[in-house]
């Protein structure tokens, strides 16, 4: 990268706009570049996002902005302490004097390490045949009592719950809520299934998330759920919602949904149509 000449001099002195420009000009040339980092600091304000990313071998960090017009290409659920390649566009603002860094893309990193653990997980499981069809339950005609495990007042309840009652006003659920990713999703999920499948009343189980990050969708791929899913005797229909990517609960289910919406309309027959077709 070639630099201007220095031409500043106690009898020759730069202004300041002219100093600023130059650095201006000087980052603009440096352009995008690829970061990897761990997350330090991570926050929300005013529909952008304000954070720090750290070095993971060395004591640098730089201080990062997301605008709310480029949070498409950035994965929900990003925390404190995650490590991340990040695109880091450099941008001098000559009228203040300051240096932002832009995000214009992030991921996590490891992703390949964690699909081939998945893969290796859904061979073990087929092997062993927890996903075999003959095992899959028939879900009841049309229930009276539907449990549901999602998150408190998110989209996906509210789709099964609206889609289930315009089909048949008269149907009833029994809701578990639970934590629908980080560390406190797989436990909060298994023990809603557990109190679900301990409760006569339900005749079958809906595990309903709006799809997501592959990062956030891990919860629904852990051994653990998934063997616990493996003895349940009420039937269960997996409604995560996420055609790429598919977690490991979608194998083991006895109905696998597209959609939670979806997930109602398979559940819930609709009562009109069925009452025209007698």
């Amino acid at each position: 990268m070639s630099s201007a000449p220095n031409d500043s001099s106690p009898e020759a002195p730069w202004s300041i706009q002219k100093l600023s420009e130059l650095m201006g000009g000087y980052i603009d040339r440096l352009g995008p570049v690829w970061v990897e980092a761990e997350i330090t600091q991570w926050g929300h304000s005013a529909g952008n996002i304000y954070g720090k990313l750290s070095d993971t071998e060395a004591d640098a960090q730089v201080s990062i902005t997301i605008w709310r017009r480029t949070q498409e290409k950035i994965p929900e659920g990003l925390n404190q302490g995650d490590r991340v390649i990040a695109q880091i566009k450099p941008s001098w603002y000559v009228k203040g004097g300051t240096l932002s860094m832009n995000v214009l893309d992030m991921r996590h990193t490891g992703i390949g390490e964690i699909l081939e653990k998945l893969a290796k997980l859904r061979a073990q499981l087929a092997d062993e045949g927890l996903f075999d069809p003959e095992k899959k339950k028939t879900l009841p005609f049309l229930p009276g009592v539907i449990g549901l495990v999602t998150g408190k007042d998110s989209d996906a309840e509210k789709d099964v719950l609206t889609n289930a009652k315009l089909r048949w006003p008269e149907v009833e659920f029994v809701i578990e809520h639970a934590a629908v990713q980080g560390d406190r999703s797989v436990g909060e999920v298994m023990a809603a299934l557990e109190k679900l499948e301990n409760n006569p009343d339900v005749e079958v189980i809906i595990v309903a998330r709006g799809g997501g990050d592959f990062m956030n969708l891990l919860p629904f791929s852990d051994e653990r759920l998934i063997r616990l899913v493996a003895t349940l005797t009420t039937p269960l229909v997996s409604a995560i919602g996420h055609e790429a990517d598919r977690p490991i609960l979608d194998e083991v289910a006895d109905l696998r949904a597209s959609t939670p919406t979806d997930a109602a309309k398979r559940v819930v027959p609709d009562v009109q149509a069925e009452k025209q077709l007698d």
